[in-house]
């Protein structure tokens, strides 16, 4: 404890508290208030809260003297109540502070009351609720006041002592609320015993059970002239109890929330039970009992003789000792009592005259060291107030782990000091010592509790054990050679925390330094570990390659935040390694471009593989090729070159004639160099492919030479394909006729008759003069003789052929002119009453508005018209007009030239009289006549009702755009209704 500074404090409060009416008897306190009796049965109230005072005469109409024997106030300060002793017996008042005159409780008439238990949790300034009362003959009775009642609502009893009857010393009682209702907590003190009752319901249920079965009490030997209970309230819930007994103090905590399996007695809320005996409190001599008693939070205010000794109830030590200030005339009967208001936390004490106020200052603040001594760290760490002190636990609870050689649990406690302590000292102390793990307990205990600013640090230390790590670790192999294979074994088992500790340190680790670091050790796998938690992937894929496990460095690579570039510079020694798990990986990542694979693909390509063996690389590049429509040239022409290389071309063959672009617009149908696969077949013998090639490359003749080289069937297909180009056809045809010619080698007449089957295979093409030059010069004409006759029989044919189509065109030609010169005979029969299909005015009617414009040529009289062979006729001004508003604008333009042209020309009649036109006059027709031809062509080459002109007006819609604005005028927009007027029609 610091000498220096005052836990308790005493304060004169009142010098002549009693006001001259009497002496001080008996005192209670509660929120600021106090109740002082007297010994002539005056009751004198101080209320600090408001500064206010008053007496109450409790001896009026009692004879004799009278005396207060006890008065008790509740928490709050408006409940009171008062017992009065005088010859004429004792009685027992109710009073509240709004009250003027105290109410009798006569129920309790005669009885003297020694102590009073407020039900805290529920007690209001309006009604007390339950109050249970001790009277000196052994009973309990429960009362109930509410001041609006001016009256006591009911007064019960409760309980009497039958077995020792003892006079009830003093009351505490305590509420619990659970699911079921309210749990009550009693206890009461005798002289001799502390009774402990406890039950659900009510006051008067709880009671009456112990009926039937017994009471829990604690008995103490010793005499005391005034035994009392007192509870430590701490936010209006008692937290500890102490009982002032002839033996001594006997205390203990208070945990009214706890339910245990004995549903009686203290074991349900009392716990940790001690007792104080009174010789501590004195040295040497006779121990001497407290005449009264207070309880703070850590500390027992014990009133012996004129002094209060202050014992710490922790420690059982007196810590203080208070003196008062007494005047002369109280010195001799001393400090009465001792009398504590919880409410407001202070402390009172009072003789005969004057009341006393002993104040706390902060008596919490040396528990620390208090439970420290005791060895109670997790007590005093929880009292402990700064980091100086919480350093001062550690280093005791470290220190006395380090003298029991429990090292790993002294370098914990190490670890959390930060000023005392430096940390050179602490790792020197193992150091010192040799205790390399405790030393790397510490230094990660050390690193937990660093704050995250302190980057330097944590990397710093987080290094050391690091090394300390790979220390154990070697140290381990050299102690057991079969640590590796044991897994149970401590190798493995720091092996596991290490890697632990670089999963959990790998952000404040040094990257090179931490690698480097286990590469000196030689801890590979530790390496790759770590590496993998930075992301350095090219270090664990290397060393994966090295041990030969290439699905492992595979599923690395496949690692979304792998970095692509890794797949292209490790694919040729995987693919060496594992053809098929690396091709399968290829194909199963997204993204990957086959052209940077290319290398790796060659590599393992230029190696010998079994005939059986599937190449995985054709695979791969027929899986770009065909399932992701590769379009790299790279790529196609690798294909092209593995597949040249195997001793069977079908495969060849069929990627020769694959149309790769043929799923997209005017694709190219190959993506391979023609020129380069063309090279690579002929240096491997591949005919066939070779055929193929030259006729994709157009070079149809050179590919039929070549196909004659391998198999005339393939000869004769290629000449075949040639189907645009006739002459070519024929020449390559002429190829393969004088090769199978020079080819066969039997009789000379099954030579010829085999060249002229040959011929019948050409469906006509080629003919017995086209071979002929292919025979040898001594070959005789009766050979040929079948052949030549057959072939002149087709030139007759075909002789004959020609004069009939000459015949035909001539009678065609005849019947032409005929119908030309009909043309000037024909007619059409014209009704005096046949309307214009455009005006619907008469045809025949002359009128100056169907005066035609100069130029035209007019029928006699009348106006011209056209009349079509459907029937329909009209005005020739009108046809043109239905006719330009109908056709294109380009046409339109086209006939208002021709018009414009003739009126320019004038206006000659036609020479005939029906305006018709004869072989001659075509022949020999003037320019004005031509325009009129032309326009005639124009407008009159079908009729506009029966032709196209009709059918095409089908799509225009019916209101025109330019009727748009006509269309509008027509819209009916709505008016303000307020300006209409409305006109009422009969009915």
């Amino acid at each position: 404890m610091d000498p220096g500074r005052q836990v308790f404090t005493v304060d004169l409060l009142e010098r002549y508290a009693a006001k001259g009416r009497g002496i001080i008897t008996c005192m209670a306190a509660g929120n600021d208030v106090i109740l002082l009796g007297t010994s002539r049965g005056w009751i004198i109230r101080h209320d600090f809260g408001v500064g206010d005072s008053y007496d109450i005469d409790l001896s009026v109409g009692r004879p004799g003297e009278q005396s207060i024997h006890r008065v008790f106030v509740d928490p709050g300060g408006s409940h009171c109540i008062a017992v009065v002793v005088g010859s004429g017996g004792a009685d027992t008042f109710y009073t509240h502070a709004k009250w003027t005159k105290p109410r009798v409780l006569s129920k309790l008439k005669g009885l003297v009351v020694n102590a009073v238990a407020w039900n805290r949790q529920q007690i209001t300034e309006a009604s007390t609720k339950e109050v249970v009362l001790g009277t000196d003959n052994g009973q309990l009775h429960e009362i109930a006041v509410d001041e609006k009642d001016k009256k006591e609502k009911y007064i019960k009893f409760l309980f009497e002592f039958t077995e020792l009857p003892e006079a009830f010393m003093d009351l505490q009682m305590e509420t619990a609320s659970v699911i079921n209702g309210t749990r009550y907590y009693v206890m009461a003190v005798t002289p001799t015993r502390l009774y402990s009752f406890s039950g659900m319901g009510s006051l008067e249920a709880v009671f009456a059970s112990y009926l039937e079965r017994a009471v829990h009490f604690m008995e103490l030997p010793g005499e005391i002239p005034n035994s009392e209970l007192h509870f430590y309230i701490k936010q209006r819930r008692a937290v500890h109890f102490a009982w002032l007994s002839g033996a001594g103090i006997y205390h203990g905590g208070l945990n009214f929330g706890a339910q245990h399996s004995s549903p009686n007695g203290d074991e349900n809320f009392v716990e940790n039970k001690a007792l104080l005996d009174y010789s501590k409190l004195s040295e040497g001599a006779e121990a001497v009992k407290p005449s009264s008693m207070a309880v703070s939070e850590f500390h027992f205010l014990l009133l012996i003789g004129n002094k209060v000794k202050v014992v710490n109830r922790i420690c059982e030590q007196i810590i203080e000792e208070l003196q008062f200030d007494q005047t002369s005339e109280s010195v001799s009967r001393g400090i009465i009592g001792l009398c504590s208001d919880a409410t407001a936390g202070l402390f009172y004490a009072y003789d005969q005259n004057s009341v006393f106020q002993v104040s706390v200052n902060d008596e919490g603040r040396d528990m620390w060291k208090v439970y420290l001594d005791m060895k109670e760290y997790a007590a005093a760490l929880a009292n402990c107030r700064d980091p100086l002190q919480r350093d001062q636990v550690y280093l005791l609870q470290a220190e006395a782990a380090f003298a029991s050689k429990d090292y790993l649990r002294a370098a914990s406690f190490f670890a959390k000091i930060n000023y005392i302590l430096s940390f050179e000292e602490i790792t020197l102390k193992f150091i010192t010592i040799s205790e390399q793990d405790a030393l790397r307990t510490f230094l990660l205990r050390k690193v937990d509790n660093l704050a995250k600013d302190d980057k330097c640090q944590i990397t710093m230390i987080s290094t050391w054990a690091s090394e300390l790590y790979l220390d154990k670790i070697n140290r381990l192999l050299l102690e057991d050679d079969t640590a590796v294979d044991n897994r149970n074994s401590e190798y493995q088992s720091i092996i596991k925390e290490f890697r632990a500790f670089l999963s959990d340190c790998k952000d404040v680790l040094d990257e090179a330094t931490t690698m480097r670091l286990l590469e000196s050790y030689g801890r590979v796998e530790e390496l790759v570990y770590f590496a993998s938690l930075k992301e350095q992937y090219e270090i664990v894929v290397h060393y994966y390659i090295q041990q030969g496990e290439a699905k492992k460095a595979l599923e690395v690579l496949q690692r979304p935040a792998v970095p692509m570039d890794l797949q292209y510079k490790f694919a040729p020694d995987l693919i060496m390694l594992d053809a098929y798990e690396t091709v399968e990986s290829w194909m199963a990542t997204k993204n990957l471009n086959p052209r940077k694979l290319i290398p790796a693909m060659m590599r393992y390509s230029s190696e010998p593989h079994a005939k059986n063996e599937t190449h995985e690389v054709i695979k791969y590049l027929e899986y770009c090729v065909h399932r992701l429509h590769n379009e790299d040239p790279g790529v196609h022409n690798l294909l092209l070159s593995l597949y040249v290389k195997k001793e069977d071309d079908s495969a060849l063959l069929r990627f020769l004639q694959c149309k790769f672009g043929k799923g997209q617009e005017n694709g190219p149908e190959f993506f391979y160099d023609p020129k380069y696969a063309l090279r690579l077949c002929l240096k491997e013998k591949r005919m066939r492919a070779c055929v193929h090639i030259y006729s994709m490359m157009s070079m149809h003749e050179e590919a039929v030479a070549l196909a004659l080289q391998v198999d005339l069937e393939l000869a004769m297909a290629e000449a075949e394909k040639v189907e645009d180009d006739q002459d070519l056809r024929k020449k390559l045809w002429l190829m393969v006729a004088k090769h199978v010619i020079k080819q066969e080698k039997g009789a000379k007449r099954e030579n010829i008759r085999k060249a002229i089957a040959f011929l019948k295979e050409t469906d006509g093409l080629l003919k017995i003069e086209d071979i002929l030059p292919f025979f040898p010069d001594f070959a005789l004409i009766d050979d040929f003789k079948e052949a030549i006759c057959s072939s002149l029989e087709d030139y007759n044919k075909q002789i004959e052929e020609l004069k009939q189509e000459m015949n035909d065109a001539t009678h065609g030609a005849d019947n032409i002119r005929n119908d030309i010169s009909a043309l000037a005979q024909r007619y059409a029969v014209i009704d005096r009453d046949e309307e214009c299909g455009v005006c619907r005015r008469k045809i025949l009617t002359v009128g100056r508005e169907y005066q035609m414009a100069r130029g035209y040529t007019s029928i006699g009289p009348m106006a011209p018209f056209y009349v079509f062979p459907c029937g329909h006729a009209f005005h020739a001004p009108c046809l043109i007009a239905q006719v330009t508003r109908c056709t294109n604008e380009t046409q339109a333009e086209y006939i208002l030239d021709l018009q414009k042209q003739l009126t320019l020309l004038g206006g000659e009649a036609r020479k005939d009289s029906n305006g018709s036109l004869t072989e001659e006059s075509i022949t020999s027709m003037k320019p004005a006549d031509k325009l009129r031809s032309q326009l005639d062509d124009a407008i009159a080459s079908e009729c506009p009702f029966c032709g196209d002109l009709m059918i095409r007006e089908i799509s225009l819609p019916f209101v025109l755009p330019e009727e748009a604005r006509q269309v509008t005028s027509w819209e009916i927009k709505p008016h303000n209704l307020g300006n209409q007027r409305t006109l009422s029609l009969p009915l």
